[in-house]
Protein backbone atom coordinates (compact mmCIF):
# COMPACT_ATOMS: atom_id res chain seq x y z
CA UNK A 1 0.00 0.00 0.00
CA UNK A 2 2.85 2.41 0.76
CA UNK A 3 4.68 1.58 -3.11
CA UNK A 4 1.06 2.40 -4.31
CA UNK A 5 0.54 5.60 -2.76
CA UNK A 6 4.85 6.94 -3.02
CA UNK A 7 4.31 5.75 -6.81
CA UNK A 8 0.62 7.70 -7.48
CA UNK A 9 2.74 10.65 -5.89
CA UNK A 10 5.24 10.78 -7.89
CA UNK A 11 3.52 10.18 -10.91
CA UNK A 12 1.22 13.16 -9.98
CA UNK A 13 4.79 15.00 -9.05
CA UNK A 14 6.00 14.30 -12.48
CA UNK A 15 2.46 14.87 -14.74
CA UNK A 16 2.26 18.86 -12.85
CA UNK A 17 5.54 19.24 -14.25
CA UNK A 18 5.32 18.16 -17.27
CA UNK A 19 1.57 19.84 -18.17
CA UNK A 20 1.12 21.34 -21.00
CA UNK A 21 -2.19 23.34 -19.24
CA UNK A 22 -1.60 26.28 -17.23
CA UNK A 23 -1.10 26.05 -13.28
CA UNK A 24 -4.78 27.34 -12.31
CA UNK A 25 -6.11 24.57 -14.92
CA UNK A 26 -3.83 22.05 -13.29
CA UNK A 27 -4.63 22.74 -10.03
CA UNK A 28 -7.86 22.72 -10.77
CA UNK A 29 -8.12 19.15 -12.37
CA UNK A 30 -6.01 18.05 -9.48
CA UNK A 31 -8.78 19.07 -7.26
CA UNK A 32 -11.42 17.71 -8.85
CA UNK A 33 -9.83 14.62 -8.89
CA UNK A 34 -8.89 14.50 -5.76
CA UNK A 35 -12.98 15.10 -4.91
CA UNK A 36 -13.45 12.67 -6.97
CA UNK A 37 -11.30 9.94 -5.24
CA UNK A 38 -12.50 11.33 -1.90
CA UNK A 39 -16.34 10.73 -3.13
CA UNK A 40 -15.64 6.83 -4.22
CA UNK A 41 -13.54 6.25 -0.95
CA UNK A 42 -16.97 7.51 1.08
CA UNK A 43 -18.90 5.26 -1.28
CA UNK A 44 -16.68 2.49 -0.56
CA UNK A 45 -16.67 2.79 3.06
CA UNK A 46 -20.72 3.64 2.44
CA UNK A 47 -20.58 -0.09 1.52
CA UNK A 48 -18.82 -1.97 3.79
CA UNK A 49 -20.61 -0.24 6.47
CA UNK A 50 -23.52 -1.75 4.73
CA UNK A 51 -22.81 -4.91 4.36
CA UNK A 52 -21.32 -5.38 8.04
CA UNK A 53 -24.67 -4.30 9.35
CA UNK A 54 -26.56 -6.88 7.06
CA UNK A 55 -24.01 -9.13 8.65
CA UNK A 56 -25.33 -7.99 12.11
CA UNK A 57 -28.54 -7.66 11.39
CA UNK A 58 -28.67 -11.54 9.99
CA UNK A 59 -26.45 -12.72 13.20
CA UNK A 60 -28.71 -11.35 15.59
CA UNK A 61 -31.86 -12.50 14.02
CA UNK A 62 -29.92 -16.38 13.76
CA UNK A 63 -28.81 -15.84 17.57
CA UNK A 64 -32.13 -14.90 18.54
CA UNK A 65 -33.93 -17.84 16.56
CA UNK A 66 -31.57 -20.15 18.21
CA UNK A 67 -32.40 -18.60 21.42
CA UNK A 68 -36.46 -19.57 21.33
CA UNK A 69 -35.35 -23.15 20.15
CA UNK A 70 -33.19 -23.89 23.28
CA UNK A 71 -36.39 -22.11 25.25
CA UNK A 72 -38.73 -24.44 23.21
CA UNK A 73 -37.08 -27.85 23.64
CA UNK A 74 -36.51 -26.69 27.48
CA UNK A 75 -40.40 -26.44 28.38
Amino acid sequence: MNKLITGFALGLIVGVLYAPDKGTATRRRIADKGNDLKDQFADFIDSVANRFEDHTDDLEEYVHEEAQNLKAENV
